[in-house]
């Protein structure tokens, strides 16, 4: 095998989601870095202690930035906490078509994200100033044995509620702060980027500047915090007024309004295109909201004259009303625009769903906020009033008061258990009505592979098939994600009973006529519900604390965070920073300065496959004639093609093979249940591509290579599945092959 001038040929290996070791990745018990930093970097063998399994004459070197999500205990388990954000977030990058990320549908996911803000806000008052400070406090028995709440009694309503407001709004600034903490290590890393035009109205994962997400990371965070700040104001200022004797309280209450609307209004502009407009302009917000935000306190501080009356928070339930009235209007709507330019595009594949990724994951985010925020008012108002599950069905004794949770939260509680009961049942019957046609597809394949198997070999031959029927599983998700879009939608018709104050249990005891046994059941179905919305945060809790302790719950957590934090940061700047912001230009980099020198096989694993992919498309036109790409396991066409079309569809992948004048291997199995082929006609998808090169791109593995002991060996070989791929013979073949070639096309430049 030849070498073009300049250097020897490298091996680049990237890893996917399980965030293996640079060890593991080179097979190679001893490394060093050689480029980058603890958090993401490139290992090679230390000199002098032999070198990586790889083929002849190829250096082998590993990127290793499973760190960037899995390396810190306590960011691991932080992000548990951002989990409404970070689905919000990605709702915008499974639109259908490249369009649109700062247009209608991008404002309206926006919007979307805005109210997770003031849904996580209206919770944390809803805790503070309307079960503690306005429920509890003015109750003897409420507050008795709690020294912790004993002393606020002391206090008027007025300062008692100002001084409970710090609490949200010192949520506001740590939420902030795990959102901004690690943009050092994850974000900005090219330090002169060039900036994408807000205006355009296409874009691709080979815009410049597609990945540098600081500017809108910052423009969004501002307006996110005065969200925030400004429904906290509205709320205390309803909760302190007077009745309009001091028309300072309504004017505050006006100007509070007016901030919410004013930032409403600027998430459906897109980020100024000016470097300084966008520095200035969330400045000057910022300034705004501390003015609002320190009058409203101070005029509560200095009211004396208000009464806390029976009941909640004056106007607290109608806000919980009317944010689920504005989150419903808002996710029929993405809804109805996604579908309208899925129709529009007919030139692609069909996207995931017809189309509704992105409003199946914008409901998914509204419900888990949901969640987080039902189990914080419900076990808090659990523990107040010592264990009585407030409901009006079963009032608390009146000496302790009225804990009463907004009505929408019961409807949230038993939507949740709703939506459990049902998923799991789709979940239950795609599985079995898919079962059939599962183990049919396997035999075919078994049958290819293993014409002649013998009698002994009949237990082998049937989990091979077992494993192959079940690694197909991946494609049968649909109906289950279609039963939740449809629960979520059904859920919308409680919006009117939200807006007049109708619960559960009153719903059915006005329709049965009786406050009997119709409405007792109706109250415990809602309880039900409470515990297992509880359970499932508690569970996601735990999950964090074991985050915290264990290694191997860190990574099993990180793999849900490297799929979902793949994207820049711009709906929701509350969500966790976006890894390949660093990865993708990281990885650019050095590729570019390996090219430099000699042939460079990008080998990407996994979801390193998609990062190996994002970055050829952000490589310079000089260094691609010196670089080719191998994929194994890659969800490329599998997953990422169907979920984000706008982005990683056919088209997209067809411009990578153009790019490498398609030099690209892609090594896949029937046994992989995230892997697969990508412009094959295998499974009866149609190819990507008419390109006749695109052929010859993808590379079926036989998996297990036999089903018999061979002659020198004990067991028979295993099934590899997923991993590994590099330790299969065929992976070194493809590796020589992909040099041999760019030689080649190298050696015709210069001739």
């Amino acid at each position: 095998m030849g070498t073009a001038p300049g250097g020897e040929p490298v091996e680049l290996r990237v890893h996917g989601v399980y965030g293996a070791s640079a060890e593991t990745i080179l097979d190679h018990p001893i490394v060093v870095r050689v480029a980058g930093d603890r958090h993401a970097g490139f290992y090679r063998t230390r000199p002098g202690t032999g070198t990586a399994s790889g083929a002849a004459g190829v250096a082998v070197e590993a990127y290793r930035w499973g760190a960037l999500t899995a390396g810190a205990a306590v960011r691991t388990a932080s992000m548990l906490l951002l989990l409404p954000f970070m689905l919000g977030n990605l709702a915008i990058w499974l639109r259908p078509t490249s369009t649109d990320r700062w247009g209608l549908l991008g404002a309206l996911c926006r919007l979307l994200a805005g109210t997770l803000t003031v849904a996580f806000t209206l919770a944390l008052v809803g805790v503070t100033l309307n079960l503690v400070g306005w429920q509890c406090v003015p109750y003897v028995e409420c507050r008795a044995d709690r020294p912790y709440l004993s002393w606020l009694a002391a206090m008027p309503i007025g300062p008692r509620l100002a001084l409970l407001s710090l609490i949200p709004l010192l949520a506001l600034r740590v939420i902030w702060a795990i959102g901004a903490r690690s943009a050092r290590a994850l974000e900005g890393f090219d330090p002169t980027p060039a900036e994408p035009k807000s205006s355009e109205r296409t874009e691709s994962l080979s815009t410049p500047g597609f990945w540098h997400d600081e500017r809108v990371t910052f423009w969004l965070r501002q307006i996110h915090v005065g969200i925030g700040a400004g429904t906290l104001d509205a709320s205390l200022l309803s909760g302190v007024s007077d009745g309009g004797r001091n028309p300072l309280g309504p004017l505050l209450f006006d100007a509070a309004a007016a901030l919410v609307v004013l930032c409403a209004v600027l998430l459906c502009l897109p980020v100024p295109a000016s470097q300084a407009q966008a520095r200035h302009l969330p400045r000057l917000l910022w300034v705004i909201t501390a003015v609002v935000t320190a009058l409203s306190l101070s005029y509560a501080a200095l009211t004396r004259s208000v009464q806390p009356t029976v009941g909640q928070l004056p106007g607290y339930e109608g806000a919980a009303a009317g944010l689920t009235a504005v989150q419903g209007v808002l996710l029929v709507t993405i809804a109805i625009v996604t579908l309208a330019r899925a129709r529009a595009n007919p030139t692609g594949a069909p996207p995931f769903l017809r189309g509704l990724g992105t409003p199946l994951v914008a409901a998914l985010s509204v419900s888990v906020a949901a969640a987080f925020t039902a189990t914080l008012v419900f076990r808090v108002a659990d523990q107040l009033d010592r264990g009585d599950i407030p409901d009006p069905i079963r009032p608390n004794p009146p000496a302790i008061g009225p804990l009463e949770p907004p009505v929408a939260y019961w409807w949230a509680a038993l939507a949740g258990l709703a939506a459990l009961l049902i998923v799991a049942a789709a979940a239950v019957a795609t599985l079995l009505l898919s079962r059939r046609r599962r183990r049919a597809m396997a035999e075919r394949v078994v049958a290819h592979d293993f014409p002649h198997v013998p009698p002994y070999a009949a237990r082998r031959l049937h989990d091979v098939r077992e494993t192959v029927a079940k690694s197909h599983v991946t494609e049968e998700l649909g109906p289950m994600l279609v039963a939740f879009f449809l629960i979520s939608s059904l859920g919308l018709a409680t919006i009117a009973l939200d807006l007049i104050g109708v619960g559960p249990t009153q719903l059915a005891a006005q329709l049965s006529g009786t406050r009997g046994a119709t409405a007792l059941l109706a109250a415990y179905v809602t309880d039900a519900g409470i515990w297992v919305i509880s359970l499932f945060v508690i569970g996601l809790v735990i999950l964090g604390y074991r985050s915290y302790r264990s290694a191997e719950t860190r990574r099993l957590v990180a793999v849900l965070w490297d799929l979902g934090t793949f994207w820049p940061r711009t709906v929701h700047p509350f969500a966790p920073p976006c890894y390949a912001a660093r990865a993708v230009p990281e990885l650019a980099k050095r590729v570019t300065a390996l090219a430099a020198q000699g042939p460079v096989v990008i080998s990407g694993h996994s979801h390193g496959s998609v990062l190996a992919a994002a970055t050829v498309l952000q490589l310079p036109p000089a260094a691609l004639p010196r670089v080719s790409l191998l994929t194994h396991g890659s969800p490329l066409r599998r997953i990422y093609a169907r979920l984000y079309p706008a982005y990683l569809g056919q088209h997209a992948l067809c411009d990578i093979g153009e790019r490498l004048d398609w030099r690209w291997h892609n090594l896949w199995r029937d046994t992989d249940p995230i892997g697969g082929p990508i412009f094959d006609h295998h499974r009866g998808a149609q190819p990507p591509s008419d390109n006749p090169a695109a052929n010859s791109v993808d590379v079926r593995l036989r998996d297990p290579r036999a089903l018999t002991i061979d002659p020198a060996d004990t067991v028979p070989p295993p099934v590899e599945r997923h991993w590994p791929y590099h330790t299969d013979p065929h992976y070194q073949a493809a590796v020589q092959d992909l040099i041999d070639r760019t030689n080649h096309h190298g050696t015709e430049n210069t001739a």
